[in-house]
């Protein structure tokens, strides 16, 4: 699955190595931002599975930072677990009425928080808010993006398939495989975060598929940025050789050479301009079948 990645927005040095080093040492992934505004960037090109954020911080404060993450649709679905000298019961409440999901005030017991940080990403990932393995939404958040954009139109959604991901997943394993989910699905947020709007949204679809909803006028260059970035990083997760004859060679149970594909970007793109649909099946569906011919 891969390590779960853990954003620390915390300004004072000493605690933010304290929790860099613990976490990590737990098998945590950490970055730390010492500013509201870098930790909102950083949210833009890797999603966190989980923000450990301060209140006091020094270019805002830490509910501003929330109040922009929940009410976008990009980092809405990220678990927040506010970190802050702060008892009074007015700031708890404040805290959680602009949603976070959990409060922990300095000083802090370390086994309290990492145990509060676990449970945390649990329940995202058991109401199919998160993605365990890329941190994207998944299901239930995309089935929600869905209904809210079912009645507008000037939206167009695309599904963007790992064509022959399964053959990649023989051939190198799991742990290769979740590693290459998580290069697709950094690629695809940076793509978005510099040719998209602020509030596109992205998700994990399962498998090897991702769904991006933007503005139509964007539809067209966010689908060509993608398939060209995608062709020129995929050589990073080849070898040499595999590179230049364009596929994989394994055997099969009976010992047999095989031929396995390269992995490729198909996007599939709906307008809601050439369409009139009247459930999200409709464009799932439509999504889909569009993408079966590859890239």
């Amino acid at each position: 699955m891969g390590k779960r990645r853990i954003l620390v927005v915390e300004d004072d040095p000493d605690i933010g190595n304290m929790l860099q080093t613990y976490f990590e040492s737990q098998g945590f992934e950490i970055s730390v931002a010492v500013r509201g505004q870098e930790a909102l960037s950083l949210t833009r090109h890797t999603l966190p599975h989980l923000i450990v954020l301060d209140i006091m911080l020094p270019d805002m404060d830490g509910y501003e930072v929330c109040r922009q993450l929940r009410s976008s649709s990009r980092t809405g679905h990220i678990p927040i677990l506010f970190l802050t000298q702060r008892d009074e019961r007015r700031d708890r409440i404040a805290g959680l009425e602009l949603g976070a999901d959990d409060y922990i005030t300095k000083p802090f017991d370390i086994e309290e928080l990492r145990l509060r940080v676990v449970n945390a990403m649990s329940r995202a990932e058991q109401e199919s808010l998160t993605d365990p393995c890329t941190g994207l939404p998944t299901s239930r958040q995309i089935q929600t993006r869905l209904e809210e954009i079912l009645p507008r139109k000037g939206w167009s959604m695309l599904n963007c398939r790992l064509m022959n991901f399964d053959s990649y997943r023989s051939a190198f394993g799991d742990i290769a495989s979740d590693d290459f989910l998580r290069f697709a699905s950094d690629l695809i947020l940076q793509t978005v975060d510099e040719l998209g709007a602020p509030d596109d949204f992205i998700g994990y679809s399962g498998g090897d598929s991702f769904i991006i909803v933007t503005e139509e006028a964007r539809a067209g260059s966010l689908e060509a940025q993608l398939k060209s970035r995608f062709k020129q990083s995929i050589p990073g997760k080849y070898s040499y050789v595999d590179q230049q004859r364009g596929y994989l060679t394994v055997r099969n149970a009976t010992g047999a050479e095989i031929r396995m594909p390269l992995v490729s970007l198909a996007v599939a793109t709906v307008h809601s301009s050439q369409h009139n649909f009247k459930d999200i099946r409709q464009i799932t569906e439509l999504a889909a079948s569009a993408g079966q011919t590859g890239p």
